[in-house]
């Protein structure tokens, strides 16, 4: 999108009353425009002037707004005086979405690129992560997961089967076929390490020799106390940042 759709969309979203300082407004219409993807990531916003000129306020006020923008890291200043969208993206610790939602909650398309799908007996690690028995057979997941298009993780998600009768009806989200079928988790238990990549994953990640990957391993609990899942998810280091809030 070019600049001038771009600030016809913020000055859309700073008209109007608003007890908020006009920093924050500002603040609040860029995230919109990132969210409504009126920006893409990686892409170059309008300069401090432009805006000043385009939106009627000071240097001053938008300075600040973009000084919290990359703060936050929505946005990341370049060499040249640029100031682009940030490549990067975060996904937070203490809630439990699925990779599509990560995605669509910030303005990005998610798919998925299979790798396998099959019904098999599980490994003893998988016995143990899901609580079942060497003789129930388990559905395992691989998939390479994007975001418009771009290669950000490879999961692996091992499900016992009766939960996952067909795994060829699985569309792009898990999340969504196991909320149909009356089997979507309700709570996580998750711990996180990093690791280098092998060549394999950097070959599907496209990631340079030193990649490291960061891998979220995940079980997933039904209301009941049954285990649904359990997923080991690697995402590409370079692109993803994990954040939690902490509160005293």
């Amino acid at each position: 999108m070019d600049d001038k759709a771009v600030l016809d969309f913020l000055l859309q979203a700073l008209a109007g009353e608003s007890g908020e300082p006009l920093y924050r407004r500002l603040e609040d219409a860029i995230k919109a425009a990132i969210g409504a993807a009126r920006v893409r990531r990686g892409a170059v916003i309008p300069s401090e002037r432009r805006l000043c000129e385009a939106l009627g306020i000071s240097r001053v006020t938008v300075r600040k707004a973009i000084d919290g923008l990359v703060s936050d890291g929505f946005l990341d200043r370049r060499q040249g005086a640029k100031t682009i969208v940030s490549s990067r993206l975060e996904k937070s610790l203490a809630t439990m979405t699925s990779f599509s939602e990560d995605m669509r909650s910030r303005g990005l398309e998610p798919g998925c690129v299979w790798i396998s799908r099959d019904i098999s007996r599980p490994s003893p690690a998988e016995m143990m992560a899901l609580g079942i028995s060497g003789s129930e057979k388990v559905v395992r997941l691989r998939r390479l997961r994007t975001a418009d298009d771009t290669p950000i993780a490879i999961e692996i998600a091992t499900l016992p089967a009766r939960f996952v009768p067909d795994p060829q009806a699985i569309r792009a989200s898990l999340y969504e076929y196991l909320e149909a079928h009356g089997a979507l988790p309700v709570r996580a238990l998750q711990r996180m390490q990093a690791k280098p990549a092998s060549d394999e994953e950097r070959r599907l990640l496209g990631t340079p020799e030193d990649a490291s990957l960061l891998i979220m391993e995940r079980r997933c609990f039904l209301a009941d106390g049954q285990i649904v899942e359990f997923t080991q998810t690697k995402y590409r280091g370079d692109v993803y940042d994990f954040v939690i809030e902490l509160m005293r």
